[in-house]
């Protein structure tokens, strides 16, 4: 078995060295680049508009509408949206970004969202736009569609649209079982281990060092079965329901929680976000590295993280968003840029600047402080603040001392971030 899955790690490095390298990187951003210029830098040029049409309309009456029971409000649509956006990719991944690439990843995390904001915006219009009734008469829809109907009805293309789509659909499949849930449950299983069942010396079931499963671990994950099988039961309608009540409260926890370590290091924020744009260009050439190599790293781990994130041009938000109530495919599409801001440039950015006021990482040069060999960053944690260490969702504690970092307190286990090392997402 350990052999197997040995195996199916391997295969799938080689799968993920490809898709998250310069290929699928230039083929995402190509896209934004393309959407930004066709709808002439909308995000910025009509920028008062899809704030106006977002921001102040989560307070309205007309964005929580549940008149249509074969739909979801745009408010569900869009707590359910940032339910699988917010989470994994704007912890781990932002540090084992800052990790890899430097404090300059930030930057390039940015400009990914930026140009990401058009990508989701076109998926929501089209997801919109070629949805269908299914049998229940509920909306379907997605880019299983829009390859289908929208490319297949070009001519001579109609081939090539349902090979796409067929294509996309076994795509995503699998994908849920990846970056859908794998990488979520390590995180809270080994969170939970680490915050309360540390000092319990579990029975191991199978396996060795990083790759043991004990009953603890076993336990919990039954657990987690458990609860995401209640929801799930219910179908789109109570996953929207459930995220509509749990993703602001979480949402805004972490921004607070983000907020109080910041303020905790305030005579730090400065030197923190001069070094994003400092080290923008690649960390200072160390011991005969190659200063392009490490632009070029600061560039893709930046990139690749801010994608994985948001996941704008993945299709798989659009896939909610479709099933939302609206009629004009353009005010869901307006959500998508929205989705992508509160995402990347609020969550990611706040994660990045708890990282750099902890101490981890020297700001003036751009690498891990000294004492500091790895980007785990973590420290024991306050036991008032077990609860949020153990949901993986908050450092630990705030340090008046900068050489105490302060990041994510008792977290993941070394094994844990491997899994977001070398050139995975």
């Amino acid at each position: 078995m350990e052999q197997f899955l040995n195996k199916l790690a391997e295969f799938n490095g080689v799968i993920n060295d490809f898709i998250w390298g310069w290929s699928g990187l230039v083929l995402l951003l190509g896209t934004g680049l393309l959407t930004t210029i066709a709808t002439r830098c909308f995000q910025v040029s009509h920028l008062r508009h899809w704030c106006q049409q977002t921001f102040l309309q989560l307070f309205s009456k007309h964005s929580h509408d549940k008149t249509d029971r074969s739909a979801i409000s745009q408010f569900q649509a869009l707590c359910t949206a940032l339910a699988a956006t917010i989470g994994t990719g704007n912890i781990a991944g932002v540090a084992a970004a800052i990790a890899m690439g430097g404090p300059g990843a930030v930057f390039w995390m940015w400009v990914a969202a930026f140009l990401g904001m058009m990508t989701n915006y076109s998926e929501n219009v089209l997801g919109i736009y070629y949805r269908r009734r299914n049998r229940e008469q509920e909306w379907s829809g997605g880019p299983m569609y829009y390859l289908s109907e929208g490319l297949g009805g070009y001519k001579g293309c109609k081939t090539l649209g349902k090979v796409l789509s067929i294509f996309f659909a076994f795509s995503a499949i699998l994908a849920s079982f990846g970056i859908g849930n794998m990488g979520q449950v390590n995180k809270i299983v080994k969170n939970i281990e680490s915050a309360f069942f540390a000092n319990v010396q579990a029975p191991v079931l199978w396996g060795s060092g990083d790759s043991q499963v004990t009953l603890v671990a076993l336990v919990i994950g039954l657990v987690l079965v458990a609860i995401g099988f209640c929801v799930i039961l219910g179908g789109l309608k109570r996953v929207a329901s459930v995220a509509e009540r749990a993703v602001p409260f979480m949402a805004l926890l972490y921004i607070i929680g983000a907020l109080v370590i910041c303020f905790c290091h305030l005579s730090m924020l400065p030197a923190a976000i001069a070094a994003i744009f400092k080290f923008a260009f690649g960390v200072k050439a160390v011991a005969g590295g190659a200063a392009g190599t490490a632009i070029a790293t600061v560039i893709k781990q930046g990139c690749k993280r801010g994608v994985f994130s948001n996941e704008a041009g993945l299709g798989s938000s659009v896939m909610v968003h479709s099933n939302s109530n609206v009629k004009e495919p353009v005010k869901q599409g307006v959500w998508g840029i929205f989705e992508v801001f509160a995402d990347t440039m609020v969550v990611c950015t706040m994660t990045a600047l708890v990282v750099l006021t902890s101490g981890a990482i020297d700001l003036k040069t751009g690498m891990m402080a000294e004492g500091t060999n790895d980007p785990c960053w973590w420290r024991s944690p306050s036991p008032a603040y077990s609860a949020w260490a153990a949901a993986g969702s908050w450092p630990s504690r705030c340090s008046s001392s900068p050489s105490r970092p302060c990041w994510a307190g008792r977290t993941m286990a070394a094994r844990s971030w491997n899994t977001f090392s070398g050139s995975r997402p």
